[in-house]
């Protein structure tokens, strides 16, 4: 028996792989959040909420049809950070991890499952890449809980409730978790820049890349190579990209409601009602206000920002930085004629330009459909519900406040968005494909007319 469920396993993609394993932890995570002690006194959670609550939190979207303060005791809050880490450094880092501390070696079928996860090309320095992953991320909400702990003192009465909320704040925006436990994401510290800044410092290190993160520290702190030193070609794309849209969705924040939302307020207020909200749509999910409160043009940009969501490799969802890029930079050589991607001294290989066009299709006919499911069963407005699509699919986690009124046939569907988000829609297509196959014949090629 067991030697044919193990044969039938060995038959799956690692994509396909990868989808089980994350399932599996939306399963476990679903029962430690159903263990009574989770909950505060006389608070009963569905099933249904409570899977909703799991794959929220496994997805790191932070989108929520429950309100964590009033629902969740000090336990649950625990239990809650504990199951971001699931989708915050991921399934097989963590699995990785437990695997190396009992001294095991991690075959080639392993480093497969790895290059899948984190989106690598390349089988070597695998397993050094999850070390390097799992530290940073260990030392960044270490530190950011630290610093925000510390701050939150003239917040809260008693030191150990300043540090709660600073750990749970740390972990949930550098995961891009979106949860709260104020009860009102960050509107209590509207006026507090610092913590404001501190949070996107967090969100932008979880959702740039790790692979960026880990260059950056290499060549910071080793000396060794500094010299010739190289930034890769992905560093460079996605941290230019990631830059070009904080800027440009700040902009166009700040033009949109200048005369709508931010009239008569004073420019630094201004500036970082936009700053703040230009960041957390790369995955973020935290918020300074609320987005009601925005024009339906402002709503509408938003949801285009969440669309395309964090960078790969690294917490965040959406059809990812460098998607986003290598799309605009397609149609501007084909504008001019091209048919080659150069940027930044190198040329981009037409088999990313391809997956990039295709992840895009496939996001966008994905998310219609879900906005037309949702328009035929939920009474809200179809701007409300793009919002909550692309929120969903992206792993952001804002919302115009219909989550909680979603029918089960509504959370149902975000639910799915929010998993599809996570494991990423390139292994979403090898789920349904199966295992990469090559041509082993050709037709004669005809041309067909275009446009």
């Amino acid at each position: 028996m067991w030697d044919e469920i193990k044969e039938r396993l060995d038959k799956l993609s690692p994509a396909q792989v990868i989808t089980g394993y994350y399932l599996l932890a939306v399963t476990i995570s679903v029962l430690l959040l159903r263990i009574p002690a989770v909950h505060q006194p006389g608070v009963e959670v569905s099933w249904l909420d409570s899977a909703f609550t799991a794959v929220s939190a496994v997805s790191v979207t932070g989108l929520s049809v429950i309100n964590i303060s009033e629902t969740y005791s000090t336990f649950g809050v625990f239990m809650l950070m504990f199951v971001l880490q699931f989708g915050g450094i991921g399934i097989m880092t963590l699995g990785t991890f437990f695997w190396i501390l009992l001294g095991k070696k991690i075959g080639l079928r392993g480093r497969r499952l790895i290059m899948v996860d984190h989106n690598q090309s390349n089988l070597s320095g695998l397993v050094n890449l999850i070390r390097e992953i799992l530290k940073l991320i260990l030392i960044i909400e270490a530190a950011g809980a630290l610093i925000l702990g510390v701050h939150f003192l003239s917040y809260y009465d008693t030191f150990q409730e300043a540090m709660l909320h600073g750990l749970f704040a740390s972990v949930s925006a550098t995961t891009n978790g979106g949860f709260d436990i104020t009860g009102a994401s960050l509107i209590p510290y509207a006026d507090d820049y610092f913590v404001q800044l501190i949070h996107i410092i967090l969100i932008t290190l979880g959702a740039i890349g790790f692979p960026v993160l880990i260059e950056v520290k290499h060549y910071l702190f080793d000396r060794r190579d500094y010299k010739n030193f190289r930034f890769s070609l992905f560093t460079k794309l996605t941290s230019a990209t990631f830059a070009v849209l904080l800027v440009v969705g700040t902009v166009l924040i700040l033009l949109l409601e200048g005369r709508h939302y931010f009239s008569g307020m004073s420019w630094h207020k201004t500036f970082f009602y936009a700053f703040f909200q230009s960041a957390t749509t790369r995955s973020g999910g935290l918020s300074t206000l609320n987005v009601n409160d925005f024009a339906e043009s402002t709503q509408l940009l938003l949801s285009g920002l969440m669309f395309i969501g964090a960078s790969p490799s690294s917490v965040g969802g959406g059809i990812r930085t460098t998607t986003f890029a290598l799309n605009v930079l397609f149609l501007y050589q084909f504008a001019h004629g091209n048919r080659d991607i150069k940027v930044f001294k190198r040329e981009v290989h037409q088999d990313d330009v391809l997956k990039s066009l295709v992840i895009t299709i496939l996001a966008v006919g994905m998310c219609f459909f879900a906005v037309i499911v949702l328009s035929l069963t939920e009474a809200h407005s179809v701007t409300a519900i793009i919002f909550e699509v692309c929120s969903a699919f992206g792993t952001t986690g804002l919302s115009m406040g219909i989550t909680p009124d979603l029918s089960a046939v509504g959370k149902c569907v975000i639910i799915i968005l929010m998993f599809i988000g996570r494991i990423g829609l390139t292994s979403f297509l090898f789920i349904i494909g199966g295992k990469e196959k090559k041509s082993i014949y050709h037709y004669p090629k005809e041309r067909v007319i275009i446009g």
